[in-house]
C-alpha cells in the first residue's frame, strides 16, 4: 500500500505576514533578516515623513475641489509624535482660517502617522468616492489638508464649519508589511470630545490591502447611513456582503434595525 502525503501548504502565499520563515541551519536565513531591516527602515521612514501639501492641493484644484491648508497645534514632527494630543486639535491661526459653513460632509485629508499613504492613496480614493454621492443632495465643504494631523482633528474642524459628518482621510501607523495603508474615520456630528466608539473606520486601503472602489463604496454607505440615522460608531455596522458583487447593502444596527 502506496502512502501519499499531502504537500505542506506554502502559507506566503496567504499573507504577507512573516510565516514560514526559511532557517540556516538552527538561525533564520540571512535573507530573511535582511527583509525584516528593510521592512523596519520602510516603516520609520513612512512615519518620518513629510506630506506632500502642494501636490494634493494641485491634485485637488485641478479636480475643481475647493482646497485648504491647515495645521494642527504640533509645531514640527518630533513633537507631533511626543505629545499626541497636539495633532488633534488646529494650530491658532489655522482655526482663525475656518469661517462656519454649514455643510453635509467635511472631507480632512491628515499625515497621521504615514504621509506616505495619503501622498499615494488620498486622492485615488477621493475620486472614487465622490462619484456615489450625488452632488445635488449633498453639500461638500472645502477639503482640508492638515499637516501633522491625527484623527481627531476632523472633529475641530467639523465643529468650527458645523458640518454634519466629517470624514478623515489619514495614514495609519505602519505595519512590517504596511507602510503605505490609509484609514478613513466617518465621524457624525463632528466636535471635540467625540470618541473612537463614535466613529466608523475602514482600513487598510492600498494597493495590497482594500482597494479604492471597495473602500469607496463602504465610505458612502457610512455617509448615507449616518445622514439617515444621524449616528456613527458602534451603533452603526457594516455587513462585509454590502461590498461584495452582486449583494445589497443592509445596514446593522443593535436594537434598531434587523
Amino acid at each position: 500500500m502506496t502512502i501519499t502525503k499531502t504537500p505542506k501548504p506554502d502559507l506566503r502565499h496567504y499573507t504577507p505576514a512573516r510565516v514560514a520563515l526559511g532557517k540556516a541551519g538552527s538561525a533564520v536565513a540571512t535573507r530573511e533578516i535582511l527583509d525584516f531591516q528593510l521592512a523596519h527602515a520602510q516603516a520609520r521612514d513612512a512615519v518620518h515623513a513629510a506630506l506632500d501639501v502642494d501636490s494634493l492641493l494641485d491634485g485637488l484644484r485641478r479636480r475643481n475641489l475647493p482646497c485648504c491648508a491647515l495645521r494642527s497645534a504640533a509645531p514640527d514632527r518630533a513633537s507631533y509624535l511626543r505629545h499626541p494630543d497636539l495633532g488633534r486639535r488646529l494650530a491658532p491661526e489655522s482655526a482663525a482660517e475656518l469661517a462656519t459653513s454649514p455643510c453635509d460632509v467635511v472631507f480632512v485629508i491628515a499625515d497621521g502617522l504615514s504621509a506616505l499613504a495619503v501622498n499615494r492613496h488620498a486622492l485615488a480614493l477621493l475620486d472614487a468616492v465622490l462619484p456615489l454621492l450625488d452632488r445635488s443632495s449633498w453639500s461638500i465643504a472645502p477639503v482640508c489638508v492638515v499637516e501633522q494631523g491625527r484623527v481627531a482633528i476632523g472633529d475641530s474642524i467639523g465643529a468650527a464649519l458645523e458640518a454634519r459628518t466629517s470624514v478623515v482621510l489619514i495614514g495609519e501607523r505602519p505595519g512590517l508589511s504596511s507602510p503605505d495603508s490609509l484609514g478613513v474615520y466617518v465621524t457624525w456630528s463632528p466636535q471635540p470630545g467625540r470618541t473612537d466608539a463614535e466613529r466608523n473606520c475602514i482600513s487598510n486601503i492600498r494597493h495590497e490591502g482594500l482597494d479604492y472602489a471597495a473602500a469607496a463604496k463602504m465610505v458612502a454607505f457610512y455617509l448615507h447611513e449616518s445622514r439617515r440615522l444621524k449616528l456613527t460608531g458602534v451603533a452603526l455596522k457594516l455587513e462585509h456582503s454590502a461590498i461584495l458583487p452582486g449583494e445589497t447593502s443592509k445596514p446593522a444596527i443593535p436594537g434598531a434595525l434587523k
